[in-house]
C-alpha cells in the first residue's frame, strides 16, 4: 500500500506541476480534483492500519474520464483512485473516486463510489462477481445519486459478460439495463490488447437505447505500473441523448493495482 500511496501523490504533482493542467483545466475542476486526492488518501491510509484485511488498491491519471461510452469530465483529465477489502469468503465492500463534470446547473465536481458484493469461482474456468454499487455525488443540486445491481461472469479470465440493472437508472427515476461483452488478449508479459461491446437499455428514460464500443492496448512497461491507450466509440442514438458527452474519442490513462 505504500507503493499506491507513492504513486498516487507522484500522479498528483505530475497533474498539478506541467502547464497543460493548468491551461485546460479551470480552477473549479482543481478544486475537485483535490477532494478526490483528499478522500484517496483517507481510504490509504485506513487501508494501511488494516493489518488483518486483505486489501487491494488502484490508481489513475487519464485523459478523460469516459463511462458507458460517455464522457463524464468533457474530455478533460481525471485522478482516479479506488480500495478494496476483501474476506476469505468472497465477500467484500470498495470505494472508488473521480473528479467529474457534467451540467453547470448541479455543480457536480466529485463521484465516489461504493460497493458491497461477493465474487470468487464457479469452476476452474468460471468466476462470477456480484455486487451492489451506489453512485454519489458529492455537494450537487439536486439527487444525482442512484444504485445498481450488477453482476459479472468471467471466462478463463480473459473473456467476460456483464449486466447491470437500476430502477433510478442516471437519477431517472425510470429503469435502465446495461450489458457488456469484453475480450482481452495478452501478446506477452507487457503488452495485452482489450475490447468491449455494450448496450444501454433506457427506453423507460429516454425513449432510446445506444451502442458502445472500445479497443485499447495496455503497456505494463514497470509492473504494476502501466500506460493505456483506448478508442471509444458510440452510435448515433448515444449522441442525440448526450449530445456533449457521447461519440468518438481517444483516451490515455497512467494507471497501477496493488
Amino acid at each position: 500500500m505504500e507503493n499506491l500511496r507513492a504513486f498516487t501523490e507522484y500522479l498528483v504533482a505530475w497533474a498539478f506541476r506541467y502547464s497543460f493542467a493548468r491551461k485546460i483545466m479551470h480552477f473549479e475542476k482543481i478544486q475537485a480534483i483535490r477532494k478526490v486526492v483528499a478522500a484517496i488518501s483517507v481510504l490509504l491510509l485506513g487501508a494501511a492500519t488494516s493489518v488483518q484485511a486483505q486489501v487491494s488498491g488502484n490508481v489513475a491519471l487519464t485523459s478523460d474520464y469516459v463511462w458507458r461510452g460517455s464522457s463524464q469530465t468533457r474530455e478533460k483529465p481525471a485522478v482516479q483512485a479506488g480500495v478494496k477489502y476483501a474476506h476469505d469468503s468472497g465477500f467484500y465492500a470498495s470505494a472508488w473516486g473521480s473528479n467529474v463534470k457534467f451540467k453547470p446547473d448541479n455543480n457536480a465536481s466529485s463521484e465516489f463510489d461504493i460497493a458491497l458484493g461477493w465474487s470468487g469461482k464457479l469452476a476452474e474456468d468460471w468466476a462470477l462477481d456480484a455486487y451492489y454499487l451506489r453512485y454519489q455525488y458529492p455537494g450537487t443540486q439536486g439527487s444525482p445519486n442512484w444504485n445498481e445491481v450488477n453482476a459479472a461472469l468471467t471466462w478463463r479470465d480473459n473473456y467476460w459478460l456483464s449486466v447491470g440493472r437500476s430502477t433510478n437508472a442516471m437519477a431517472s427515476k425510470t429503469t435502465g439495463t446495461y450489458a457488456l461483452i469484453g475480450v482481452r488478449y495478452p501478446v506477452n508479459e507487457k503488452w495485452r490488447f482489450e475490447g468491449t461491446l455494450a448496450r444501454y437499455f433506457l427506453d423507460s428514460a429516454y425513449a432510446d437505447s445506444y451502442t458502445h464500443g472500445s479497443l485499447g492496448v495496455v503497456w505494463g512497461f514497470q509492473a504494476p505500473f502501466e500506460a493505456r491507450l483506448t478508442l471509444h466509440g458510440t452510435d448515433s442514438a448515444a449522441k442525440r441523448m448526450f449530445p456533449s458527452m457521447a461519440g468518438s474519442r481517444v483516451e490515455f490513462a497512467l494507471q497501477a493495482s496493488f
